[in-house]
Parts: C-alpha cells; sequence; structure tokens
C-alpha cells in the first residue's frame, strides 16, 4: 500500500527516475517510483562494501594498499602503495569521501582478490533478497555495464546494514580524524550535515552514465525511514520532500502491547495467553480503522507446557496481512494488559475492531 503513487512526470517534488521511502522498522514502502527496475547505483554500491568490511570482523586490521587500488580512477582518498592503513580508517574514507581507492583496498583485503570480494557481495545480496542486483566491482564504476540494482534493493540493504551498530555510527558520521592523515574527513552527504536536521546518514553516488543517487535515513517522532533514489537532477529536494510527507502522515503505531492478551472470551484460554513482543506498524491516521487482528489458538491440551507457543496473532490492514506474532501460554492467570490500540480503545477492542478469535 502506497502513500501517493508517481502518475506523471512532472510529479512534484520528485524528480529521480526511481525513488522508494520505505519505513525501517518493518520494511512497509509509503512511496514507489520504479523502484524495483534494475538501474546503475554509482558510488551507493559502497553501502554493500562498507557493511562486508563491518561484518568481516577485521576493521582493527592493517591494510596493505596496493598499486591497483592507487590506480583505480575516480574520487579518492589519496592513498600511496605499500601504505599501511586500518581497514577501519578505509571504511571511513569509503563513506565519507566515497575514496574508489579505499573501496579497491577493502576488497582486496576482506576478499583475498577484487573478484573473491565481488562474489561476497552478491552472495549477501541473495541472502538480503536483493533481486535485482548484480556487482560487478566494488566502487559503483560502470566497468562491463553489469553492475546494477534498483532503488528499492538498496532500501532493503540499507535497512539491513542499519540493524549493525558499527555500521549506524558510520553511516551518520559528518566528521573524521584518521591518525593516518592531518585533516579531517568531511561527509559529502548535505541533508546529513546541514539541510534536513532528521537526517541520520547517508550515502551520495554520481557517475554519468547512472546520473545522481542518494541513499539517506532520516527519524522523527519514532518514525525511521530511507528514501533511495536514482538518477535524480534534485536529489537533495526528493529526499526532503519525501521524508517529509512521510512523517507528516504516518505514525508508528503499537496495534497490541506485550503482556496477557484482553478479551478471550468463552475459550479455556481466557487469562492464559500473552505476547512477548509488542507488535507496531506505520499507519495513517485514517489506516488505524482499517485493522483487524486474527488470534488462531491451537485447542487447547489436557497439559500445557508454561512458556509453550499456542498460536499467533495476526495482523491485517484492510484484509492484508501485514504481520504476525507468537501467542504464549502461561499456567498462572494472567491481567490482561495488550489489545487492540489497549490504551485508547479498551473498551470496544473486539465490537468496532473485528477482532476475531478462532480455535
Amino acid at each position: 500500500m502506497l502513500l501517493f503513487q508517481h502518475t506523471y512526470a512532472g510529479f512534484q517534488g520528485v524528480s529521480a527516475r526511481n525513488a522508494v521511502l520505505i519505513e525501517q522498522q518493518t520494511g512497509r514502502i509509503l512511496y514507489s517510483k520504479q523502484a524495483n527496475a534494475p538501474e546503475k547505483i554509482a558510488s551507493i554500491t559502497k553501502i554493500m562494501t562498507a557493511l562486508l568490511a563491518i561484518e568481516s570482523g577485521k576493521m582493527k586490521e592493517t591494510v596493505s594498499v596496493s598499486n591497483t587500488a592507487v590506480r583505480t580512477e575516480g574520487s579518492s582518498i589519496y592513498l600511496t602503495a605499500g601504505q599501511k592503513v586500518k581497514l577501519e580508517d578505509l571504511v571511513y574514507g569509503l563513506m565519507l569521501r566515497s575514496g574508489n581507492d579505499a573501496a579497491q583496498a577493502i576488497a582486496e583485503h576482506v576478499g583475498g582478490s577484487t573478484d573473491g570480494f565481488v562474489y561476497l557481495m552478491n552472495e549477501k545480496a541473495r541472502e538480503i533478497g536483493m533481486k535485482n542486483t548484480h556487482f560487478s566491482n566494488p566502487s559503483g564504476l560502470d566497468g562491463d555495464g553489469n553492475h546494477y540494482s534498483s532503488a528499492y534493493d538498496m532500501a532493503l540493504l540499507t535497512r539491513y546494514a542499519m540493524q549493525n551498530k558499527t555500521f549506524q555510527k558510520i553511516f551518520g558520521t559528518e566528521t573524521y580524524q584518521s591518525e593516518e592523515w592531518d585533516y579531517p574527513w568531511h561527509n559529502k552527504h548535505k541533508l546529513l550535515t546541514s539541510m534536513y536536521k532528521y537526517a541520520t546518514g547517508g550515502k551520495t553516488g554520481f557517475t554519468k552514465k547512472a546520473g545522481r543517487t542518494l541513499v539517506t535515513t532520516a527519524s522523527k517522532d519514532g518514525l525511521d525511514l530511507i528514501v533511495v533514489t536514482l538518477n535524480a537532477s534534485r536529489d537533495w529536494n526528493d529526499h526532503m520532500y519525501l521524508f517529509n510527507e512521510g512523517f507528516n502522515k504516518y505514525s508508528m503505531t503499537t496495534i497490541m502491547q506485550d503482556g496477557g492478551i484482553a478479551e478471550v472470551k468463552g475459550n479455556s484460554y481466557k487469562q492464559h495467553v500473552y505476547l512477548k513482543n509488542s507488535f507496531s506498524y506505520p499507519l495513517t491516521t485514517e489506516e488505524k480503522q482499517d485493522i483487524t487482528v486474527s488470534i488462531e489458538l491451537e485447542p487447547r491440551a489436557q497439559v500445557q507446557t508454561d512458556g509453550s507457543i499456542v498460536g499467533k496473532a495476526i495482523f491485517l490492514l484492510k484484509g492484508e496481512r501485514i504481520g504476525e506474532r507468537n501467542v504464549f501460554y502461561s499456567k498462572k492467570r494472567l491481567l490482561p494488559v495488550t489489545g487492540l490500540f489497549w490504551e485508547d480503545f479498551q473498551e470496544v477492542f473486539s465490537s468496532m475492531l473485528g477482532v476475531t478469535y478462532d480455535g
């Protein structure tokens, strides 16, 4: 379900050929414009390169810079052949200054070779579920023409990467001072450094063939959003516009809290079932009326193990499944503390909002 649909080429505020806005925690797509089309992506490729470096566990290792890395074309942090640099410093140079030389040095150290690292990139893409992506280098150079991804795939990658605390920190760093350099590196991402106060991270990209590519994360009032644009002439404005629309129209809504489940009537499980984890979802004010929950419970066994899973709470928006939580059994009687929008709608939990109970 989309926040708004792209309808014609002059759609206000969105110059990008390809764009997507997603909510980070759930992955819900709030806006999409040709988001699954495979395209050249330029240096936002380096999100994958940084992630693999971080996940390698080698961030404190020292990298010996090769002649190949030094000769890599495009943006650079001006490495020299034979230079010894900590991998962590290279990742900061990769993300803040978009160093292609840093990308190559990282690839050789983490993957053993460029080909080895590219293999890791594509394996990781498959793991994450990036269906319209193929990497052929660690920097995003157009190369052999077989290097591409989609706006949605890059949003998936960013969502995955943002679960890593080290990546979060680097992605959101405005200035970094390495002991190896006598000057600081400043992040090229203007939304993060000056233009948008809610921005929490990002990566820029540009080649003549790809045009301007951009990834940004932003957070406001408990809502975490990701925007990706490809081939955008006004990418800074695109991102601010999409973020503002998302923040204005949506709020992260707790549909069911953790704890004893309310209103299991006429059932032997009453006051004996609970959720361990709450369920929240980004919703507009109007959409809250369209939420239903189906709590499906297994037939009650004569001997029930305390803490065992006895069913599921399935959450639906206009009849479309948006998530689920396991329902657990407690031998002790529980005080019901959770329901659909429990704080606001305790008395009308089932009658107004269409909750059903099966089993």
